[in-house]
């Protein structure tokens, strides 16, 4: 009896996971094609909503803090500020948001064909950065007319915000993805995490007020939060260049990071890995019946 080695071949259905977005990334390249092109397909303006949407946002957002709050007194150049901080929640919520409903958006080609299904979350996340990119010139415009002259710190530290979020969106974009198929109150509950990301982080404020009302402890938590820290270096890259540092006679400037900001961000850092990894196990679980269940 003649014996066949199957050791070649795959487990039908299964992949290696995040290593297989790699050896089938010609396909990553179509769905990031694919997202860009049918995005504003039949839309009027088209592109112009990716700069239309956020600058509402924003200008509701600094209608309230900063005229209603008096946050524009209390923060130098606060519209820069606000915008540099906004612009980086909003990279979140558009990652996180578009990752969590990427399988169930694709379950066309779920059912009928093979492909490592984590290319799905990572194009969501890659179409997100790229809509991003407009929000992003109208930040620099802003910022060069507040007199913004970076550095290599400057551009490092807003490449570090920048590739801080898109791990904790991969890392979370994944969790809920492999939910969703299944529990369709994922999508609902990254929506409510989306709704408190703005306000979890010194976006409308500065971030000492949290230590300096709700205590140190507390304080301590809030700043291993990823978004906070990525929205630091988001302000450090575009803002602090552009006020003094805060003084008795520069009121309003740049106070600094928080003490301790290198074990805050390593903390962050951690937290995403972490994410990361927990989210691949359960994606790697729930992808078992997604064609069933789609």
């Amino acid at each position: 009896m003649t014996t066949i080695d199957l050791n070649d071949y795959d487990v039908p259905g299964r992949s290696r996971g995040i290593l297989d977005v790699i050896r089938w990334r010609y396909l990553l390249r179509l769905l990031v094609r694919k997202g860009t092109s049918t995005r504003y397909r039949n839309s009027a303006l088209g592109w112009t909503w990716s700069y239309v949407k956020p600058l509402i946002q924003f200008f509701i957002y600094f209608l309230v803090m900063g005229f209603i709050f008096g946050q524009r007194d209390n923060v130098e150049n606060f519209p820069l500020y606000m915008f540099s901080g906004f612009i980086t929640v909003q990279f979140f919520n558009e990652a996180f948001g578009n990752a969590t409903t990427a399988v169930v958006g694709n379950k066309a080609l779920v059912r009928k064909i093979y492909l490592p299904r984590e290319l799905f979350p990572i194009a969501a996340i890659i179409n997100a950065f790229i809509h991003f990119l407009p929000q992003l010139g109208i930040l620099l415009v802003v910022a060069i007319f507040y007199g913004w002259r970076p550095g290599f710190t400057e551009i490092g530290s807003v490449l570090a915000g920048l590739a801080l979020i898109a791990l904790i969106s991969f890392g979370l974009g994944l969790l809920f993805a492999g939910l969703n198929v299944r529990f369709r109150d994922a999508e609902n509950f990254a929506e409510v995490i989306r709704q408190l990301a703005t306000w979890a982080s010194p976006v409308l404020y500065t971030w000492q007020l949290i230590p300096d009302k709700m205590g140190p402890i507390f304080g301590h938590i809030y700043m291993c939060n990823p978004i906070t820290i990525a929205v630091e270096f988001m302000h450090y890259g575009f803002w602090a260049e552009t006020v003094p540092r805060y003084s008795e006679t520069h009121h309003g400037g740049w106070i600094g990071f928080p003490p301790h900001f290198g074990l805050y961000a390593l903390a962050a850092v951690v937290i995403s890995v972490i994410l990361v990894v927990i989210g691949q196990l359960v994606f790697r679980r729930a992808e078992r019946t997604f064609a069933q269940d789609l």
